[in-house]
């Protein structure tokens, strides 16, 4: 067997070893999108995932410190746009990259039934509205139940892992 290193019990210790456990993990990564005060607002976000079949919804956690937060609650739409891997630049912009206000420059956008802002030839789009949210720790859990999606033909996720797009 392996020589592991075994974290011991304080909780930064914990903590740390629980940031490099997640960094291991590899995800898809999506742009959320919601309406703000002055317009469309949007977040680059790899903790999402599927809920339930019945009825349609998925799980997203969010930081409660991101900008998109102010504007999510049970019974907005939202849209959440997985990213095909030739769109690592839209992934950039909206995880900093781009200031707030320039990132809908980056990427082809088209209305959804809510008039929000999905990704053009992204993986897939899911048109949402917010069901409930939880918060928990540093984020909300967020239930949206889903009533529209858009697929693309091909298949070619974009992942990010350890900081990195493989």
């Amino acid at each position: 067997m392996a020589d592991t290193p075994v974290l011991t019990a304080s909780e930064e210790d914990v903590a740390a070893g629980f940031r490099g456990a997640m960094r291991r993990l590899a995800s898809g990564v999506a742009i959320i999108t919601a309406k703000g005060d002055e317009g469309a607002v949007g977040m680059a976000a790899t903790s999402i995932t599927s809920l339930t079949v019945e009825p349609p919804a998925v799980l997203v956690c969010i930081n409660q410190s991101a900008g998109i937060h102010p504007h999510l609650a049970p019974g907005c739409p939202i849209s959440i746009n997985i990213l095909s891997r030739h769109q690592r630049d839209v992934s950039a912009a909206f995880g900093g990259a781009v200031p707030r206000d320039k990132r809908f420059e980056v990427g082809q956008w088209v209305p959804d039934r809510h008039d929000l802002p999905m990704l053009d030839e992204a993986q897939a789009n899911l048109t949402c509205t917010i069901v409930s949210m939880t918060p928990f720790g540093t984020h909300s859990i967020v239930i949206a139940g889903v009533e529209a999606v858009r697929l693309s033909d091909a298949v070619n996720p974009l992942i990010y892992q350890d900081g990195a797009y493989l």
